[in-house]
């Protein structure tokens, strides 16, 4: 007897979680616990990563983000008060395979700090150039298939250190698992009405390598894997006439790099630049709601990124 009443408490509680969950989700906005009525204090880096974690940790968990919207992970430097809060931290989650470049090193070595990229499967992986000094391309959030792989990592480590509210994160990972497999069809669907021949995304560095793959489009970038790699006269021209050579429609600046050698590109090669700048090393700002073809989202959200980007290109290449 005892037994079934603790079944019934345990499901009761989950169902309870996933109505929460639910409720807090409208609008594609996501709330997290506030700081004295949160059991964990975590840090966070990337854009990506911060909406991740609110969304698996709930109420029970206080997210501190270090990166606000349309910073560059690549180049980003801790300042006195990220140092704090890091000190400060029950967890950490940052990207990992080397996305925050300047302060990698110092993530690794702290025991609490876990690189959201490590559950991912090796083979899911895409090898960058040999700019990137042979580490794995980082950009992995392009496809949300592979994107989805860092939830085990999230949910793992939360669990760990918060027993009592494993079963609530196994519950908003599952269904937000859920969400960003839909995410993936309709991102499918989208792009499928670009036509094959005009299935070319032109960008200002290479930040679409997976989103490339998961979706069958070919990427070009003026910069490589990373923003600080200096794109070059000779790149340039070899963009310029690639573009010319293609009779593109339109090339894409991004949110995260100076739009300066991007427009350079396009007045060279007569070509349209969009006015609306992909989201690449970061998400939008929280709020910022929009509605098009249908669609109701929030560019400040990991799954309000992804159509942004999908619904710009659509309109940009059809």
């Amino acid at each position: 007897m005892a037994k079934k009443i603790m079944v019934v408490v345990v499901v009761l509680g989950i169902l309870i979680g996933g109505l929460a969950y639910l409720l807090k989700r409208e609008g594609d906005k996501v709330t997290d616990g506030s700081p004295d009525s949160a059991v964990l204090h975590v840090v966070t880096t990337s854009t990506m990563v911060t909406d991740m974690v609110k969304i698996i940790g709930g109420e029970r968990v206080y997210v501190h983000g270090l990166m606000a919207p349309g910073v560059d992970p690549h180049s980003y430097t801790v300042n006195y008060d990220a140092t704090a809060a890091l000190k400060k931290a029950d967890l950490v989650f940052y990207s990992g395979l080397h996305l925050e470049g300047k302060i990698q090193e110092s993530l690794e070595k702290k025991e609490n700090a876990y690189a959201v990229t490590d559950s991912i499967p090796k083979e899911k992986l895409l090898k960058p150039q040999a700019e990137f000094q042979g580490y794995y391309d980082p950009h992995v959030w392009g496809d949300p298939s592979v994107w989805a792989h860092c939830l085990d990592t999230v949910v793992e480590q939360l669990s760990k250190a918060d027993p009592e509210g494993a079963d609530e994160y196994e519950l908003r990972a599952d269904m937000y698992y859920d969400e960003l497999m839909a995410l993936h069809e309709w991102a499918k669907k989208r792009i499928s009405e670009i036509p094959q021949s005009q299935r070319v995304l032109v960008t200002s560095h290479d930040a679409f390598f997976y989103f490339g793959k998961a979706f069958d489009i070919e990427v070009r970038g003026l910069q490589g894997i990373s923003t600080s790699s200096k794109a070059g006269l000779k790149d340039r021209a070899e963009l310029v006439e690639f573009i010319k050579e293609r009779k593109l429609k339109m090339i894409f600046p991004e949110t995260s790099v100076n739009a300066k050698g991007i427009k350079a590109v396009a007045e060279e090669a007569g070509v349209k630049l969009c006015e609306h700048e992909l989201f690449s090393d970061a998400m939008g700002k929280v709020g910022d709601t929009v509605e098009l073809h249908g669609e109701r989202y929030d560019k400040g959200t990991y799954i309000g990124m992804i159509k942004h980007n999908v619904n710009t290109i659509v309109d940009g290449l059809k």
